[in-house]
Formats: C-alpha cells, structure tokens, sequence
C-alpha cells in the first residue's frame, strides 16, 4: 500500500491521523500543504476544497475524519486492514 498524508503542523485532526497510523505501524509519506510548493493547489484540485487530513491511498483520495464527528476510526481501520 502507497499511503501519502496532507497536513499542515498547526491541525489538529492531522495529528490525530499520524497517530493512528503511527500506532498501526502504516508507513505513509507526509506533505504539508504550508511548506510543500503546489501542496494546497494539488489538494485544491483532487478534492474541490483545502481540507486537511487527507489521505492517497494507492493513488484514490480519501478523507479520514468528518467534521462534527472527528476521526473515522472504524472506517480507516477497515479500509486499512487494521483493527480500531
């Protein structure tokens, strides 16, 4: 699995992502959509808005939290493969 996380230093739902997959041992590449040139645009035009977390999953966006409702905790482990 190729997993890339978009996120920025100061959200605190992409620290809550890290977590997760840290805790579950999933390798993924991090782009802060601050610091990385173009980071935002791209996010901009595979999701219509600059909304962090995101996760790319073997190349399909994908984002892991719900606003109002937090982390989907259950549903990331499952499309993982890892237990919550």
């Amino acid at each position: 699995m190729n997993l890339t996380l978009y996120s920025a230093q100061w959200c605190p739902d992409c620290r809550v992502a890290k977590r997760f997959l840290d805790k579950h041992k999933i390798p993924y590449r991090e782009v802060n959509i601050e610091t990385t040139p173009g980071a935002a645009e791209e996010l901009i035009r595979n999701v219509g808005k600059r909304a962090i977390p995101q996760f790319v999953i073997d190349g399909k966006w994908v984002q892991p939290y719900r606003p109002g409702h937090g982390f989907l905790y259950d549903e990331m482990a499952e499309l993982l493969g890892v237990s919550s």
